[in-house]
């Protein structure tokens, strides 16, 4: 008779346990993290083992916050360290309530859960209750749950986008020609090609004048550069006009950085203080309206774009976001094209009709 498989412990590199174990139908499956060698075997003893024998698994007894603290220990293995940050900021909202409660009797409260969304703050509702529904989710799948009472409780409604502020060409020169000479480039290349402040981490290999593209192969999450994924939307080549050339022609070479747009240093530029440094001032003195995000020059991008008729899912591959988001956000902008839209659909119209009117004149 062949042994009784118990699951094989292994080390991962960042000093956790992940198992290795055979599934019902003989498949090899992994599941990490967990906190020690222990842990790991103790789950495949409760979880797994009575799934072989064809049991149910017996959940254990966790409360909410128990089992905050269990999702974002293994949430954490797979996703930037400024998501584990956020969750951190917004689960409180929920354990403050509920973080005593069973999730057997949680099951049953979908009730209190909508009321107690009802009374989030209006901007940080949706955020906040995600947070919630997402872990909860992860209970279900975990078999600790049978049911998301956080989805019961009704739909996340999303807040309405901010309004889109698209910068004119005017001001956008006129911000460049307030800061100091070696990021007046910025605003220029910005707005010209609707990078994200992923415009932070390019550097002079990124950018491929003969295709004329820039490279988009990494972008700045707390404080520090990190590559984007080969998969990810977000990595993408982006194309150049010669506005965004011109821009780049104006920079200052500098030996000690390969960066693009480096601090004063030559070192990563912090964004939070170049915007009360430097974007701040700038806004002022050029007498722009406010407000003026730096974000602002994704929009502009995004208005040009559209205004000179680029379509809707080409402008998302470039900016490394979906159609739905570039409706969500520029709605407003796309609805006032469509004049544009039947004005040419007119002149294919008239097109047609001439080139009808002269065919039947050649066959007289």
């Amino acid at each position: 008779m062949p042994p009784t498989q118990r699951g094989q412990p292994y080390r991962l590199a960042s000093g956790k346990w992940g198992l290795r174990y055979y599934d019902a139908n003989g498949v090899r499956r992994r599941k990490s993290p967990f906190a020690t060698k222990s842990a790991a075997l103790k789950w495949y003893r409760d979880v797994i083992e009575p799934q072989l024998r064809g049991e149910a698994p017996v959940a254990p007894e966790l409360t909410l916050a128990q089992l905050v603290e269990l999702y974002l220990e293994r949430h954490a293995a797979g996703v930037r360290s400024r998501t584990i940050v956020t969750l951190r900021e917004r689960l409180p909202h929920a354990t403050r309530v509920f973080g005593d409660v069973p999730l057997c009797d949680l099951e049953r409260m979908s009730g209190e859960i909508a009321s107690w969304q009802a009374r989030l703050p209006e901007r940080a509702r949706y955020g906040i209750a995600q947070a919630l529904r997402q872990t909860l989710e992860a209970a279900v799948r975990w078999g600790y749950m049978t049911r998301n009472p956080a989805k019961l409780a009704g739909v996340n409604r999303q807040p309405a986008p901010r309004t889109v502020r698209p910068f004119t060409r005017d001001e956008v020169d006129a911000l460049a020609a307030e800061l100091r000479p070696m990021y007046r480039p910025l605003p220029v290349f910005a707005a010209a090609t609707g990078l994200r402040p992923e415009w932070q981490a390019l550097e002079r290999r990124d950018i491929d004048v003969r295709a004329r593209a820039v490279n988009v192969l990494r972008t700045v999450s707390d404080g520090q550069v990190v590559d984007l994924g080969k998969t990810s939307g977000a990595r993408r080549q982006v194309p150049l006009s010669r506005r965004a050339i011109a821009a780049l022609e104006t920079l200052t070479p500098r030996l000690d950085t390969s960066l693009l747009f480096p601090g004063p240093a030559g070192g990563l530029l912090n964004l939070n203080n170049w915007r009360r440094r430097d974007w701040a001032p700038a806004v002022e003195a050029s007498g722009i309206a406010l407000p003026a995000r730096i974000y602002d020059l994704r929009a502009t991008f995004a208005s040009d774009a559209l205004a000179a008729n680029v379509s809707v899912f080409r402008l998302a591959r470039v900016m490394g976001t979906s159609v739905r988001m570039i409706e969500r956000h520029y709605g407003a902008l796309l609805d006032g094209a469509g004049a544009d839209i039947t004005d040419r659909l007119d002149a294919l119209d008239v097109e047609r009709d001439h080139s009808r009117d002269r065919t039947l004149r050649r066959r007289k």
